[in-house]
């Protein structure tokens, strides 16, 4: 390996040429002192050596990453490291990359769904809401609907938890879903019924009626979801189907809340599931399941009804 030879000196013409840079670029970092000369001619001519070249070389890699001027100075300066400021640039990239993917996804969603143009202003705010303030967004709802109601100890809790997370990369249907759902939670009818909903949760409770708890939502998801999957191939729920489902339903029932297997108590669990059911409420879960990648256990009108009548059935 040949030593640099340090005495050799360069006239910008020829730092130009070396670089790829323009003379002009060259001398507006020469002026901003951000690669000074080494020395001059006699006749006042700039020359530059081979540490100006490696600067040169340096401050152009700088702001091809996107540093500005003043940042390039303090690396120089050795007030700041290459690393400390890729990094943060590498940051401010992320954020804006995630902002580009979001925007595209929500002109994708767009063409799709061919909104207004007021539907659209909504879809693109939303769809920029941070972590934060999508999280603000739902404990804001829980918040409203269950204040001052006797409420199972944990229920809201558990439900707050469950909070909707874009990934950096949403799918179209993704960015469709989480604007659903803010719709949804903002919409006061939608309030009003689940705030119905906690009111009758809050008077069993003051009547001293079994409730279930958040641990055990699996559980009865599993029979609730075997019965949408029934009631969708049209399985009558008085067969042997209907009846295995109604004896997993009455088996979580008995051993949770104590009661005894009779037919009066069956009936009763049967006209529970046989009340009006909001599919909004459903859709509200389905909605964060995909948003979320999570497992979806969607709970239909037609699924309840038809448990209620595989439970009335057992009685026979």
């Amino acid at each position: 390996m040949n030593p640099v030879d340090d005495t050799v000196r360069y006239t910008i013409g020829e730092l130009a040429r070396r670089t790829g840079l323009s003379v002009k670029t060259i001398r507006f970092y020469s002026d901003s002192g951000v690669v000074p000369p080494t020395d001059r001619t006699a006749a006042g001519y700039r020359r530059y050596d081979v540490t100006a070249v490696s600067r040169l070389e340096l401050v152009r890699t700088l702001r091809e990453l996107g540093a500005g001027l003043d940042e390039v100075q303090r690396v120089l300066a050795r007030e700041t490291t290459v690393s400390q400021l890729a990094s943060t640039h590498l940051g401010l990239l992320e954020e804006q990359m995630r902002l580009l993917q979001t925007r595209r996804a929500v002109l994708r969603a767009v063409v799709k769904l061919n909104r207004s143009t007021e539907e659209v202003r909504l879809m693109h705010k939303l769809a920029q809401m941070s972590d934060e303030e999508r999280n603000r967004l739902i404990d804001e709802f829980w918040d409203e609907v269950s204040a001052n109601l006797n409420v199972t100890p944990g229920f809201t809790e558990w439900l707050r938890s469950a909070k909707p997370n874009l990934p950096e990369d949403p799918t179209v249907e993704q960015v469709e879903a989480w604007i659903e759902l803010a719709e949804l939670v903002r919409d006061p009818d939608f309030r009003r019924a689940t705030r119905a909903l906690y009111q009758q949760h809050s008077d069993r409770r003051d009547a001293g009626e079994p409730m279930v708890g958040p641990e055990d939502a699996e559980k009865w998801w599993a029979v609730t979801d075997a019965a949408r999957i029934a009631s969708e191939a049209d399985t009558p729920p008085e067969g042997a189907e209907g009846r295995a489902l109604a004896d997993r339903l009455i088996a979580l029932a008995t051993a949770e809340w104590g009661k005894e297997d009779t037919p009066e108590f069956r009936r009763w669990l049967a006209e529970q599931y046989d009340e009006e059911h909001d599919e909004r409420m459903s859709r509200y879960w389905e909605l964060l399941a995909t948003i979320n990648n999570w497992p979806k256990h969607p709970t239909t009108a037609a699924s309840t009804k038809w448990l209620a009548a595989a439970l009335r059935a057992s009685t026979q």
